[in-house]
């Protein structure tokens, strides 16, 4: 096989491992943490932490707005969905088969005659709602950062249609709170062993490299922004590697074509204008996190759907096997979940991060690298 992308060339990889090796101090363990679930599977499909020296550890973080979506989230929607038959759920694919309290999720709500419908884009749902101007039809709004603007972007056009049966539950979440609540939940022992984060790559194309500034300075933690290709991962590893042995904690940017320092200004200015913070927001794993995700904005207020259905928010347990939060929180692998791939497994998953393409489980059981068995690369490709 020819490799013509830089970014993939075996050679630059095993020079970048070399230079990681010749730097890293023997006498001591490092723990750095991927805050980004794409990060978790490249770091899973190209086998990249074989080509680390045994006392670097890479610690999973987050990973994506589905594994930290709380329970009582879900369970707002499948009440929704399954209580109001006016209401057409629109949702992306990633979200149907999570489960939520009873294990029903939003695919069990559509098989009980709920009217879920599966969307690509934004866009489907306001065209949802011009298409059935009988019907109210709620986005299920979920995402990072980066899936904000196009959510931003839809229910401006919904006003600008004047569609009045639109809305969004709006679950957008926010990556900076969320270092701070890793660095202040959970044990102290599991905190003080993260010498650093790997920065996610798609966010920062949004938010910018500065964002990070602020949560390094606090934590005194290097912060690392990464692509998702095996060459930009071990830079990154190289880069905080490199400050940890000079006790660093500088925000590096390794992502350089795709992030800039300040972000996308015209995407921040129409989720400024659209949304506002929450006051608080619970995460999987995590905890109500202070001013960690957005709600709408006053002047859009009439397209939030918690607001127009009075849905009232309860916080609900995980399933009392599943050990999400603490893989969330980095305390644990995949591999210690003691229902991981038994009792827990995609075909029956008991947690979002099975379910989730960017979740932890997800990418131990996909390709197979701590179990003893083959990777499913069929799958995968």
């Amino acid at each position: 096989m020819k490799y013509v992308d830089e970014f993939r060339d075996p050679a630059a990889a095993r020079s970048i491992a070399a230079r990681i090796a010749d730097e890293v101090d023997p006498t001591r363990s490092y723990a750095f943490m991927e805050f980004c679930g794409g990060h978790t599977h490249a770091l899973c499909r190209f086998g990249l932490e074989d080509l680390l020296p045994p006392n670097i550890r890479m610690v999973h973080g987050p990973g994506c707005p589905v594994c930290v979506l709380p329970v009582g989230r879900l369970d707002l929607a499948v009440e929704l969905v399954t209580t109001r038959p006016e209401v057409i759920l629109a949702t992306y694919g990633d979200m149907m088969r999570v489960p939520g309290t009873g294990g029903v999720s939003l695919l069990t709500a559509k098989a009980r005659g709920g009217d879920v419908r599966m969307i690509y884009s934004t866009a489907q749902a306001v065209e949802l709602a011009r298409d059935n101007p009988d019907r109210e039809v709620v986005l299920f709004a979920i995402g990072f950062e980066t899936t904000t603007p196009p959510t931003a972007a839809a229910v401006k056009a919904a006003a600008a249609g004047g569609l009045k049966n639109f809305s969004i539950l709006c679950n957008h979440v926010l990556t900076p709170a969320a270092i701070d609540a890793i660095m202040t939940t959970g044990s102290a022992e599991s905190r003080a062993r993260l010498d650093g984060f790997v920065g996610p790559g798609h966010v920062s194309t949004i938010i910018g490299a500065e964002a990070y500034e602020a949560p390094a300075r606090k934590w005194d933690k290097p912060i690392v922004i990464s692509g998702f290709e095996p060459n930009d991962l071990l830079n990154a590893i190289h880069l905080l590697v490199r400050q940890t042995n000079k006790g660093e904690a500088q925000v590096e940017n390794a992502f350089a074509r795709a992030v800039r320092p300040g972000g996308n200004a015209a995407a921040q200015a129409l989720c400024d204008e659209v949304f506002a913070l929450r006051d608080a927001f619970e995460w999987r794993g995590l905890g109500t996190i202070p001013e960690s995700a957005l709600k709408l904005a006053p002047a859009y207020e009439g397209f939030d759907a918690e607001v127009k259905f009075d849905l009232q928010y309860a916080s609900r347990p995980d399933h009392k096997a599943c050990a999400c939060g603490e893989i969330l929180r980095g305390e644990k692998t995949p591999a210690q979940c003691a229902v991981f791939e038994t009792a827990c497994a995609p075909e029956h998953p008991l947690g979002s991060c099975m379910v989730s393409p960017e979740g932890a489980c997800a990418a131990y059981y996909l390709y197979g690298r701590f179990r003893g068995v083959a990777p499913r690369l069929a799958a995968a490709e």
